[in-house]
């Protein structure tokens, strides 16, 4: 059975940083496609970043520069760099896992999901 669970999120002022972090369990390849998720209250849920088995990186445009977004594959663990942080930034951040083998060029589904942590950044 596959576990995300992430950590990390909290309350921070505008320009201020946070790390948040993804432990997975119940699968062990890298292979997959994984990335970060956030969504604000009233707002549609969108994509931050994500990454690839080779490494390779996107991110949302709002977010370039700004964060991060890294995986330790001995540890089975995701995680986003934060900083310079906005009000906007605001929302519950989801990790998500699309099935193995599956390259993020290919768009694909993201069929496992955190529980959510949540970021406040005020002004």
């Amino acid at each position: 059975q596959v576990q995300l669970v992430e950590s990390g999120g909290g309350s921070v002022q505008a320009g201020g940083s946070l790390r948040l972090s993804c432990v997975a369990s119940g699968y062990t390849d890298s292979s997959r496609c994984v990335g970060w998720f956030r969504q604000a209250p009233g707002k549609q849920r969108e994509a931050v970043a994500t990454i690839d088995h080779r490494g390779a990186t996107t991110y949302t445009d709002s977010v370039k520069g700004r964060f991060t977004i890294s995986k330790d594959n001995a540890e089975n663990t995701l995680y986003l760099r934060m900083s310079s942080l906005k009000p906007e930034d605001t929302a519950m951040y989801y990790c998500a896992a699309a099935s193995a083998n599956s390259p993020c060029a290919q768009n694909p589904a993201f069929i496992y999901w955190g529980q959510g942590t949540q970021v406040t950044v005020s002004s």
